[in-house]
């Protein structure tokens, strides 16, 4: 199932607050802190998230369509998908949940909300 919302805002600056590590504890309510094993995230990386009850999960990108779509799993277990999508005057931000992981969809609406206000200060 997908969650989505829409954004005035280049694909290009969505993808990238998406893939930026260092943003994902400002918009991902599951999310407090991220270490990434090496440079940057892309197709193979791994690494650990921290949630908000303090435990570190490993984490590793399984899918990675470039400016488009990234997916992963979470402590071995298929997490949301997160894609980007151009939309005329600006892109739409969907994630997809796994059917087994429908409650999800609440905080995939916060991240939403998190994430208009990160791409608003991002446009200036």
């Amino acid at each position: 199932m997908d969650v989505t919302r829409r954004y005035r805002c280049p694909p290009q600056l969505a993808w990238s607050v998406l893939t930026d590590v260092a943003t994902w504890p400002r918009w991902g309510p599951s999310v407090t802190a991220v270490r990434l094993d090496g440079q940057e995230l892309g197709p193979e990386a791994t690494g650990q998230v921290r949630t908000p009850v303090g435990l570190w999960l490993p984490f590793a990108i399984t899918r990675w369509d470039e400016g488009h779509r990234w997916g992963w799993r979470v402590a071995g277990v298929p997490a949301t998908g997160h894609r980007v999508e151009p939309d005329g005057q600006g892109c739409r931000i969907a994630f997809e949940v796994p059917v087994l992981a429908a409650p999800y969809v609440v905080a995939c609406r916060i991240a939403l909300r998190r994430l208009a206000v990160i791409l608003e200060e991002e446009r200036g």
